[in-house]
């Protein structure tokens, strides 16, 4: 396809729920010094998407939307070196503006896809395998030694870090909303998927590790589960919050970190860890090599077309969605 000069999209101009969200079409014009046109064959959805859109991440308005996309170059700008028009390729640091036909990115946010991997798939996982890579490899590195506590054990980034964490041979618990994400979290390396709607997940996972309690608690749910996330480490456990689906964890009584047991809190995001094209290409291939040997199932739950992408907005914000979500131009 040649490139283009306009383009369809996902556009809103003031934050809210899903309603605001706009199809428009905009002016594209040629990729400047040091970025590539990319036209896109599949995008990614993802949780961090909602808190642009509602302005809990405020955005720059009138804005897209939309942080990952999967396609092939259309056009280079001036000094670009590593790709070339035909070359496919994938993108998960923004800038913001993946739901749309074709962006223009920046060289050092690409990623070449090998033949082996496929447009859909890279939009399926590459943010949510690459914050699982880092969660689990280098947030708090797991052994065969360590228990973990996953929420949202069924989601995209839950079924890519139950699979790794596995892998690795931590022995995972995870919480779910409903008995068929209890089994497709089971199904991806989950030892034990916890139904937070019917039982309390704390004593849960007290009785599940005879009272000690886990090493790590990853925790992308929020202020639902922050304060019993602490309740389930060990003395001198370490809670990962690297998400709000719930809304912002609540302020934390540091002296309260003492009197549960020494215990550690941080709030890493993916972005710092990959600010680099080399970090990022770094931690893309060893997704890829984690994939290319068949440890992880890619688990795409639902695809809308991204003319819709305010229902899947819906959707996965009353978590009726699994696995990753996509939107096809």
């Amino acid at each position: 396809m040649a490139p283009l000069d306009k383009t369809h999209g996902i556009f809103f101009d003031a934050p809210g729920g899903p309603d605001v969200l706009k199809w428009r079409e905009i002016p594209l014009p040629p990729p400047g010094p040091g970025a590539a046109q990319i036209i896109h064959r599949a995008i990614g959805v993802n949780f961090i998407d909602t808190y642009h859109r509602a302005g809990a991440y405020p955005l720059p308005l009138p804005s897209g939307l939309g942080l990952e996309a999967a396609g092939y170059v259309s056009k280079v700008g001036a000094g670009v070196k590593e790709f070339k028009a035909g070359d496919r390729v994938a993108y998960t640091a923004g800038p913001v503006g993946a739901y749309a036909e074709a962006a223009n990115v920046p060289e050092s946010h690409l990623i070449s896809l090998p033949d082996d991997i496929s447009e859909e798939h890279a939009a399926a996982i590459m943010l949510k395998g690459l914050t699982a890579h880092f969660l689990i490899h280098q947030t708090f590195p797991l052994t065969d030694a360590h228990t973990v506590l996953l929420h949202a054990a069924a989601g995209g980034v839950g079924l890519l870090a139950c699979q790794w964490a596995h892998h690795l041979g931590a022995r995972v618990f995870g919480t779910v909303g409903s008995p068929d994400k209890a089994k497709l979290a089971t199904a991806h390396g989950c030892a034990a998927a916890i139904l937070y709607n019917e039982v309390d997940f704390v004593s849960e996972i007290k009785r599940l590790t005879s009272g000690a309690g886990v090493d790590v608690v990853y925790d992308s749910v929020g202020a639902a589960t922050f304060m019993k996330s602490l309740d389930c480490l060990k003395k001198r456990g370490l809670l990962v919050s690297f998400g709000n689906a719930s809304g912002p964890p609540p302020k934390l009584d540091l002296g309260l970190l003492a009197t549960k047991g020494s215990l550690y809190v941080t709030r890493p995001t993916l972005f710092n860890h990959i600010d680099h094209p080399h970090a990022l290409r770094q931690a893309a291939a060893a997704l890829f090599d984690f994939i290319r040997q068949k440890n992880v199932k890619i688990n795409i739950g639902q695809t809308y077309a991204l003319k819709d992408a305010a229902q899947a907005h819906r959707d996965l914000e009353t978590r009726k969605t699994s696995g990753s979500t996509l939107l096809i131009p």
